[in-house]
C-alpha cells in the first residue's frame, strides 16, 4: 500500500502558479451595491435580494484563470449565472463558448467558495437568480493561473508608447504560456504552429528558454506522423522548420536539434516533392497563408512560394548542422529552382513583405511603393511583424516605428491590456472602448467586427501571434541579433529612428547583454554594452 505522501508524488503537479487578484472597479451594478468589494470593506449582506439583482466587476487588465466568489452566512443555498468577457461587451452579453465556457449557472454555497471557469478573461458579470434570497458576499476574486517566471529582457526608450507596446506584447504572450504554448486564452487553446514563429520570438526576447517551448513544438510534431501535415496545413509544417532554425540560433540546443533530425530530414523530402521542375510550388490544400488572405489566391500563391523557400534555405542550414549534407545540397538545389521562379506580386502587405524577404522583391522598392504607405493600414495581428521585418531590412526604421505605434498603439487606445487576434485601423473611427459599457453614439468593436473564425465574440483578445513588436523592437532598437547558434555571436546594430534613447536586455544562453544606446546632436548613436565573455559583439 503507498504511503499518502507516495501517493501524492506519483501524481502529475501543476507547473504554473496561482494568485488571487482584487476587482479594480465596478463597471455596473443594478439593485445591489458591491463597492465594497474594490474597497476591501466586505462582507456584504443583502438580507433579501432584488429581482434583477447583478454587478460587473473589471480586473484591470485581461488574464488566464477562474473566479471565486466567497461567501458567508445566508438562508441557502443561492443560484447565480457567471459571464466572462475579454470586453465589457462580450461579459454583458452572451460569450463565446467554443473552446472555453465563459457562460456559467452555479449555486453558491453557505459560509464557503465556488470557483467558475477556465479561461481568458478581464471582466466578470454576476446576475443573482433567485429574488429574495439571504446573500452575504465576502470576496470575488479573479484566480489567476500562470507560469511564474521572470521577464529577464527588458526594454525602454524615449517614447512611452512603445514601452506600453513592448510590455504588453511580452504580457500577452506570457498569458498565452499555459498546459502549451498556446495561440489564445479564450478561445485557441491549442499549439498552432505557424502562430508559434512570433511567440517563439517574444519569449526568446523576454524570457529566455523555456521548456514549453520545445514541448509545444513536439506536442504536435507527435501528433503529425508525416506525411500529415501540422494542424491540417500545409504552411504550418514549414512554419515548424523556421521555429526550429531560431530556437537553434538562440539557445544553441544541439541535443534537442539532434532529437528532430528523423522528423525535419522527413519533412524536408516531403516539402521538396512539391517543388516543380520550373522551381513553382505546388503544396496541396489547405493552402492558408494568413486569415486577412484567405479569399486573395494571388497573396496565398506569393505567400506560400516565399515561405516554401525560406523554409528550404533554413532547413539547409539545420541539415549543415547535423552533417546531413545530402539533403541540404538537394534542399538548396530546390530552393535555387524556386528563386527562377517569381510569383507574381500581390497588392496585399503581407504577400509583398515575403516576396522580399525571399528576395523575390528589391527590398527598397518593395517598402516605397507597397508596404509604406497607409503605416499601419493593411497590416494583421500574425503577419504585421514580418511586415515590419521586411521594411527594417530595407532601412525605414522610423517608418516601422510609426506602424508599431498606429496599429499595436491603436489596440491600446481602445481599452487593451493584451493584443488581439486581429485589429484593423478602420476600427477606430468612431469606437467606443472595450472597457466602456457599449453606448449608441460609439461601435461596439468586440460585438461588430471581425471576420472569418473570428466574428464577433468569438474574437480573441489576447493572441499570442500579436505579440511580434515585442522581438522586433529588442532585435532592431536594441540592434541585438544573434548570428551563431547559442548567441555565441550577436550582432549590435542599434536603429533609434525618431527615439532619443534606447535601453534593454537581452537574455541569452551565457547569461545577460546590457546595452544602452543615446542619439547625439549630428546624428551618431553612442553606445554602452555589457555582455558575458562567451558572447564575441560584432558591432556595425
Amino acid at each position: 500500500m503507498l504511503s499518502s505522501k507516495n501517493w501524492l508524488d506519483s501524481h502529475a503537479v501543476d507547473p504554473r502558479t496561482i494568485r488571487f487578484v482584487k476587482p479594480t472597479r465596478v463597471v455596473w451594478q443594478e439593485g445591489v451595491d458591491v463597492s465594497a468589494l474594490v474597497q476591501g470593506n466586505a462582507p456584504i449582506t443583502v438580507p433579501e435580494m432584488p429581482k434583477g439583482a447583478a454587478f460587473l466587476l473589471d480586473f484591470g487588465r485581461e488574464l488566464h484563470g477562474a473566479v471565486r466568489i466567497a461567501t458567508g452566512k445566508q438562508s441557502a443555498r443561492t443560484q447565480v449565472r457567471v459571464r466572462f468577457g475579454e470586453s465589457v461587451s462580450e461579459a454583458m452579453n452572451t460569450p463565446n463558448n467554443d473552446h472555453a465556457i465563459h457562460d456559467h449557472v452555479c449555486d453558491l454555497p453557505l459560509w464557503g467558495t465556488q470557483t467558475v471557469g477556465n479561461t481568458g478573461f478581464r471582466f466578470v458579470r454576476i446576475d443573482f437568480l433567485e429574488p429574495g434570497a439571504k446573500v452575504q458576499l465576502e470576496a470575488v476574486d479573479a484566480v489567476l493561473l500562470y507560469h511564474d517566471i521572470e521577464y529577464v529582457g527588458r526594454f525602454e526608450c524615449s517614447d512611452d508608447r512603445l514601452n506600453r507596446i513592448w510590455d504588453t506584447g511580452a504580457y500577452t504572450v506570457h498569458m498565452c504560456m499555459q498546459d502549451h504554448l498556446w495561440d489564445g486564452i479564450k478561445r485557441d487553446r491549442l499549439v498552432w504552429l505557424g502562430d508559434l514563429h512570433p511567440e517563439v520570438m517574444v519569449v526568446n526576447t523576454v524570457f529566455g528558454y523555456q521548456p514549453i517551448v520545445e514541448q509545444s513544438l513536439d506536442y504536435v510534431r507527435d501528433r503529425t506522423p508525416l506525411p500529415r501535415w501540422m494542424n491540417d496545413n500545409t504552411s504550418y509544417s514549414i512554419w515548424w522548420i523556421l521555429i526550429q532554425h531560431d530556437w537553434y540560433r538562440f539557445h544553441g540546443r544541439r541535443e534537442y536539434l539532434e532529437a528532430q533530425r528523423p522528423y525535419l530530414l522527413g519533412l524536408l523530402d516531403q516539402l521538396r516533392s512539391y517543388v516543380r521542375p520550373d522551381g513553382q510550388e505546388m503544396l496541396p490544400p489547405l493552402r492558408y497563408f494568413d486569415w486577412p488572405s484567405a479569399n486573395d489566391p494571388e497573396t496565398i500563391d506569393a505567400g506560400l512560394q516565399s515561405l516554401l523557400l525560406i523554409g528550404l534555405e533554413q532547413g539547409a542550414k539545420l541539415c549543415d548542422i547535423l552533417g546531413e549534407t545530402v539533403e541540404a545540397t538537394a534542399c538548396r538545389e530546390a530552393a535555387g529552382r524556386m528563386r527562377g521562379c517569381t510569383p507574381k506580386r500581390p497588392s496585399m502587405k503581407n504577400g509583398v513583405a515575403f516576396m522580399a524577404l525571399a528576395g523575390y522583391l528589391d527590398l527598397a522598392e518593395a517598402n516605397r511603393e507597397w508596404l509604406a504607405p497607409g503605416g499601419g493600414a493593411g497590416l494583421s495581428a500574425f503577419h504585421g511583424y514580418y511586415v515590419l521585418q521586411a521594411r527594417a531590412m530595407a532601412g525605414d526604421y522610423t517608418g516601422c516605428l510609426n506602424a508599431i505605434r498606429d496599429y499595436w498603439g491603436g489596440m491600446l487606445d481602445l481599452g487593451a491590456t493584451t493584443f488581439w487576434e486581429h485589429f484593423d485601423m478602420d476600427w477606430l473611427k468612431n469606437a467606443g472602448r472595450i472597457d466602456d459599457l457599449p453606448s449608441p453614439d460609439r461601435v461596439d468593436v468586440h460585438a461588430v467586427y471581425g471576420e472569418h473564425c473570428y466574428i464577433g465574440y468569438r474574437h480573441s483578445f489576447c493572441h499570442g501571434w500579436a505579440g511580434g513588436p515585442t522581438a522586433w523592437l529588442t532585435e532592431h532598437v536594441l540592434g541585438l541579433q544573434p548570428i551563431e547558434p547559442g548567441c555565441r555571436r550577436v550582432r549590435v546594430a542599434p536603429q533609434l529612428g525618431d527615439l532619443d534613447y534606447a535601453e534593454g536586455v537581452l537574455p541569452t544562453p551565457h547569461g545577460l547583454i546590457t546595452v544602452r544606446h543615446e542619439a547625439r546632436p549630428n546624428g551618431a548613436v553612442t553606445t554602452t554594452i555589457d555582455a558575458p565573455e562567451e558572447v564575441e559583439l560584432l558591432r556595425d
